[in-house]
């Protein structure tokens, strides 16, 4: 396995724990980057370490393919995804209402006639 997607698998178990301890009415949909490690290892039969377990709840000795199984399951079936920077609280308000940025004026002077 290559060390960097073992790296990014780690990230994800943290995240995934500071997710899951935030409670459910809370917590807001599991996060789209999720998915890239959650493909790219879901063959990979190597074992966790034992605190990605913990952190994944699953029992020793289970696989990364056990591991990215919790991901997709997590991600399945979810219609909408956090913005990166709302991840791990759940935002109130609509995307446009506080993300879109204010209407810039044209400086055409950057384009020559």
């Amino acid at each position: 396995m290559h060390p960097a997607a073992k790296l990014q698998f780690a990230r994800i178990a943290d995240e995934f724990a500071r997710w899951r301890a935030i409670p459910e009415p809370e917590r807001p949909p599991a996060p789209a980057w999720w998915w890239g490690p959650a493909f790219e290892l879901r063959d990979a039969v190597g074992p966790l370490p034992s605190n990605w377990c913990r952190q994944l709840r699953l029992p020793d000795g289970a696989s990364f393919a056990d591991g990215t199984r919790v991901l997709r399951q997590t991600l399945a079936g979810q219609t909408t995804l956090p913005w990166p920077y709302d991840f791990s609280r759940k935002v109130a308000s609509t995307d446009s209402d506080v993300r879109d940025l204010p209407v810039q004026p044209s400086d055409d002077s950057a384009f020559p006639p």
